[in-house]
């Protein structure tokens, strides 16, 4: 039995870090950033008061610029597709328009906590390979934003918890 076709594990955790597999990686985490930009600009825009509103589209851009970088990093490699577009996006986020009824700030808080927490597994398995140098400098850097972004969600929810 082919025990890679029936692992849901990325190739990449589980053997050395091929060319075609950095590949994969980043154009993952270039999907998750993207993905994670989106969900937060909808956060932002559904959001009720201007802290939240504030946070949501400071991370849209943060989660942006990131996509970027990686792209960037695709292209010194000698992967163009992302730039082209070609990269695809995936939803990992769900419609936040579609669960929010009310405009409720906990369930927009609850939605960020659940996309930051798919954005750093996607990280921590990226860490977790063999990666060039200047590859996991990225990731690190980029890891810690991430971090630093769900302390803050996790913060303002347990506030609007406290208020509530």
């Amino acid at each position: 039995m082919d025990t890679d076709r029936i692992s849901a594990e990325p190739i990449y955790l589980r053997e050395r870090m091929d060319e075609q597999a950095l590949l994969a990686m980043l154009h993952d985490l270039i999907e998750t950033s993207r993905d994670g930009e989106a969900g937060f600009r909808s956060c932002s825009e559904e959001a009720m008061g201007l802290q939240l509103k504030s946070a949501f589209t400071c991370r849209s851009q943060r989660c942006a610029a990131a996509a970027r970088e990686l792209t960037a990093l695709l292209h010194t490699l000698g992967d163009d597709s992302a730039a082209n577009g070609t990269c695809t996006l995936h939803r990992r986020w769900i419609d936040i328009r579609s669960i929010i009824l009310n405009k409720d700030n906990s369930v927009v808080l609850i939605q960020c906590e659940r996309g930051e927490a798919m954005a750093l597994n996607s990280y921590r398995n990226a860490l977790d390979a063999e990666l060039p140098a200047a590859v996991r400098k990225v990731l690190e850097r980029q890891y810690q934003d991430v971090l630093q972004h769900d302390g803050q969600i996790k913060f303002l929810r347990d506030q609007m918890r406290s208020y509530g």
